[in-house]
């Protein structure tokens, strides 16, 4: 069964999030590992797009984590503590988080994109030409690397899809070249 399909099954064709039956979509939870059913979430295109871009959030569409926080779904639970965490300057979200509950693995997903920090407690990844660099997207190596601890040599104009980042260094991320799990510096990476 495909992910959509799984998806539309566990939602019962609406969102996860909202409740919405209209024009629904599978959002990856990011930073995702696995992506498929327990990394993803169906949502509706308000709630992805939203999601995806802070600039257009509408705190009052938001008031439906009411609900959705009470998802059994780890990324639906996900999901709802970051945006009731960017939404955090808004009195009645502060009230939910308290009342939100998460296990220590979903807290730490939950967290791993920085949502609900100020911008002077996060990491900023940045590629070479100064862009940033978030979980998920996709690079291209712009010069040779030696992968230390092996033979193998990670040429340049080789595309990494899905990065990862390294939470303690803004210098560091993760993905796979040649089948292999690497940690590349971000000054030698151009984002796609």
């Amino acid at each position: 069964m495909s992910v959509l399909k799984s998806l539309e099954e566990r939602s019962g064709s609406k969102c996860e999030l909202c409740g919405s039956q209209d024009n629904l979509s599978i959002y990856e939870v990011p930073p995702v590992s696995t992506g498929g059913v327990d990394g993803s979430v169906l949502t509706c295109n308000t709630c992805k797009s939203q999601i995806e871009d802070p600039e257009i959030t509408d705190a009052n569409h938001w008031r439906c984590l009411n609900d959705s926080m009470w998802s059994e779904f780890r990324a639906v639970k996900a999901v709802a503590w970051r945006m009731l965490s960017r939404l955090k300057s808004e009195g009645w979200t502060q009230d939910l988080l308290d009342m939100m509950y998460l296990e220590e693995d979903e807290l730490k997903w939950a967290q791993a994109t920085g949502e609900g920090l100020d911008e002077s407690e996060k990491l900023i990844h940045r590629d070479s030409n100064g862009v940033i660099l978030e979980a998920g997207d996709s690079v291209v190596l712009i010069k040779d690397l030696k992968v230390k601890g092996s033979s193998m040599v990670a040429k340049q104009g080789t595309a990494v899809r899905r990065i990862s980042l390294d939470r303690d260094n803004a210098e560091f991320i993760e993905g796979k070249v040649d089948g292999q799990h690497i940690v590349i510096i971000t000054k030698y990476v151009k984002k796609l």
